[in-house]
């Protein structure tokens, strides 16, 4: 944040709220930009953490929307990360949406991600490919082998996690990877996020990384701005555990970290 003092611009740090609920941490912000800029930060440390600790290639899961925009833009800009050290993943993407449409994850990631940094590489999922069951099961493979360390993600307005809706989400599925259909909540958030002119538009299925395959993960930085996430935002801490709100399952992650501002909070404490 900044203010004016003496005629000068002076840059202090944001006033922050922080707390825990059972296992999961929280931390609020004043503005969507300082969460996404801390969330940023978090997973820039994590990742020197794991430059020292880790000889070869770190395995790193990115999550696409509105929500995470903030987050990477300011990571990409974070000086001495040694991209050509990360093998990338996304969460999830539609089935059947070509890979230019402007609400392809696979065009987001390029856009936000892999045009402004060397990454040293990066797996698309194919949302046309020709056998899709047979690319979930190879996609699955390279996530295993990968051994992700971080996750950073989102939340559903409807809770989900990737594109796990309630209606399709198994907090105990053997898949890693796996088809799903979304739910109409699903849909209204991308229209509502500009992504598409009408829920009919909206993709009718997707190729999704599951709930144990995220949980895996050892440290999960999660960017849950703006006051459409609000609602979600109080189920999520105080709601029962359980697939019809999935991202309430966070709250057994041993190192998984919310990052809000004050929009996304406001529900909190009513």
């Amino acid at each position: 944040m900044i203010h004016r003092e003496g005629g000068c611009v002076q840059q202090t740090e944001p006033k922050v709220g922080r707390f825990q609920v059972e296992n999961l941490k929280i931390e609020i912000y004043p503005t969507r930009k300082d969460a996404g800029f801390a969330a940023a930060q978090a997973g820039a440390e994590e990742l020197k953490r794991l430059y020292q600790k880790e000889k070869n290639t770190i395995g790193v899961i990115f999550a696409t929307g509105a929500s995470q925009l903030e987050t990477l833009r300011a990571l990409v800009k974070i000086p001495d990360l040694l991209w050509d050290r990360i093998c990338g993943f996304h969460m999830d993407e539609y089935l059947g949406i070509a890979q230019d449409h402007r609400a392809s994850f696979r065009h987001y990631l390029r856009n936000e991600l892999t045009e402004r940094v060397r990454i040293l590489r990066f797996y698309d999922i194919d949302g046309n490919a020709p056998d899709p069951e047979r690319f979930c099961q190879d996609y699955a493979e390279a996530l295993r082998a990968a051994h992700p360390q971080l996750c950073l993600m989102g939340i559903g307005e409807n809770g989900h996690l990737a594109f796990n809706d309630p209606g399709v989400a198994d907090f105990d599925d053997p898949r890693d990877v796996k088809i799903v259909a979304l739910d109409d909540e699903c849909k209204q958030q991308q229209v509502a996020e500009g992504w598409f002119g009408s829920t009919s538009e909206v993709p009718a299925q997707a190729i999704t990384l599951t709930i144990p395959a995220l949980l895996r993960v050892p440290k999960l930085i999660a960017s849950v701005p703006g006051s459409r996430k609000a609602e979600i935002v109080k189920r999520t801490l105080h709601g029962t555990i359980s697939t019809a709100s999935p991202a309430t399952i966070l709250r057994t992650h041993p190192d998984a970290t919310i990052y809000l501002d004050e929009e996304s909070a406001s529900e909190l404490g009513k």
